[in-house]
């Protein structure tokens, strides 16, 4: 995965060695030589992760990190200390100022680039909950508490530990039984599953070193599964296994650990991830909350426009704009008028809430569609290009007129169709409010000329779809 990579080190040769080894992953890589300096680029930039090494003149990596998770605009990106000093008290340090891992030098490349990858792919999930959470704070008066770590704050958990030895296992339940609501101390991966399905859990230790089966069979079991997927993971790895280490965190390991266990290294790796499980739940309710009080349509479910708005507006207000094409399919069911003339208007909202769940069938999981207003929708398309935004329009469209609509009164059914206006992201179209106006003259184009049709908006004026090999390739949802 691409990503912005802030490296800060007082050593030329380091810097140009972990830019290298960076760089030859796809990665973006900025620099710093001292703290002050990284401080500066951190919040000017915004990386999406940052190695920053410990032993430095004048502010050290410790001081860097504490002041990086004390600042609001960049206390969630993920900070990886870099030290040649590999005593667990170092490490501690760095925990304790907020420092999500360490990599010792030299730095080992598995280790760093599993590492890497596993904290980019949790700064992706909490950018997307905080962007809805700012959405939500901007649009409703519902008030929730600014998303912040709580230190001294966590709860009981449920904690399952898999390990067949009866000594290792007992030491780890030991250190963490004053964290645990229940413990619960399995030897199988059956009786690790059995116990989440029944009984639920809130964190999972995995030992790497069972004797009869692959713990990272249940790793990749847990993460399969929609329920499990964001559980917190913890695996306890022999001192020097960099290879089954990669493969955990590739698979969705959230931590590790080596052995031999340190009580106070285990304590604070634990208490870090049960922070995150903390903050990831209350930003979801709070998610929720506030898009059931005013930020949907209350007749289709869908959000609403209000909503829509200041999405895009955030999508596109970023500096620079999107990283990745983004794309506007703007739709309006034809001669919908006659629908609430013929049969009143609540024949028009069985309608139009059917239309909703079929527009909904024809996109995928991470798109956003809206009520606009009236008969009109809007669907949202991130990181979809021109060609694969035809193919899910088309998708669209003919999932709204291949089948009639039935209806309450007679005769039971009607046919209708819609008309799609097309637009994306480009020199021209940057703003929200340009993107809509072109992707709505589009849409006009598309009923003057004949409605139940999409049309593509052009620098010259709205086009009508090219042809496209993809789109008789596409029948669902990617």
């Amino acid at each position: 995965m691409s990503a912005k990579v802030l490296v800060v080190d007082d050593i030329e040769v380091n810097v140009r060695l972990l830019e290298a080894k960076l760089l030859s992953e796809y990665y973006d890589v900025v620099s710093a030589s001292d703290g002050p300096k990284a401080i500066d680029i951190a919040r000017a930039q915004l990386p999406d992760i940052i190695l920053l090494d410990v032993m430095m003149p004048g502010m050290d990596g410790l001081e860097v990190c504490r002041r990086l998770k004390a600042d609001p605009a960049t206390r969630y990106i993920p900070v990886v200390m870099v030290t040649a000093l590999s005593d667990v008290a170092d490490r501690l340090r760095g925990l304790d100022v907020g420092a999500d891992d360490f990599l010792t030098k030299p730095v080992n490349d598995i280790a760093l680039f599993a590492r890497v990858r596993s904290l980019i792919r949790l700064k992706r999930t909490l950018d997307e909950w905080l962007l809805r959470e700012e959405v939500n704070g901007q649009l409703t008066s519902f008030a929730s508490e600014s998303p912040d770590y709580q230190p001294d704050q966590v709860a009981p958990a449920r904690i399952l530990i898999l390990e067949d030895n009866t000594l290792a296992g007992n030491k780890l339940a030991q250190i963490l039984a004053p964290f645990a609501s229940r413990m619960t101390v399995v030897k199988t991966r059956g009786e690790a599953l059995e116990t989440i399905v029944q009984d639920g859990c809130d964190t999972v230790v995995i030992s790497m070193a069972l004797e009869h089966e692959d713990p990272l069979r249940l790793l990749s079991q847990l993460r399969a599964t929609e329920s499990t997927r964001q559980l917190p993971v913890l695996l306890v790895i022999d001192e020097g296994d960099y290879g089954r280490l990669a493969k955990g965190l590739d698979l969705g390991a959230n931590d590790y650990i080596f052995r031999p266990v340190d009580r106070n290294e285990l304590v604070a790796r634990y208490r870090i991830q049960a922070r995150r499980k903390h903050l990831q739940e209350r930003l979801f309710d709070n998610y929720r909350r506030g898009v059931s009080l005013a930020l949907t349509d209350e007749l289709t479910g869908l959000h609403n426009r209000r909503y829509l708005t200041t999405h895009l507006d955030m999508l596109l207000g970023r500096p620079g704009g999107p990283a990745k094409d983004l794309s506007v399919l703007m739709f309006d069911v034809d001669r919908f008028k006659l629908v609430n003339d013929t049969w009143g208007h609540p024949v028009g909202d069985e309608v139009l809430v059917e239309v909703a769940k079929r527009a909904l069938g024809g996109v995928r999981g991470f798109d956003l569609v809206a009520r606009y207003g009236g008969e009109e929708f809007v669907i949202v398309l991130p990181e979809t290009g021109e060609a694969a935004a035809q193919v899910i329009a088309e998708r669209v469209r003919h999932a709204i007129s291949d089948l009639n609509f039935k209806i309450s009164a007679p005769p039971g059914e009607v046919p209708l169709t819609v008309s799609i206006g097309i637009a994306t992201t480009c020199p021209a179209l940057r703003s929200p409010a340009a993107l809509l106006k072109a992707v709505d003259d589009a849409l006009l184009e598309a009923k003057r000329t004949g409605r139940n049709r999409s049309m593509i908006w052009r620098d010259d004026g709205p086009q009508p779809l090219n042809d496209n090999p993809l789109r008789d390739s596409l029948k669902g949802p990617d």
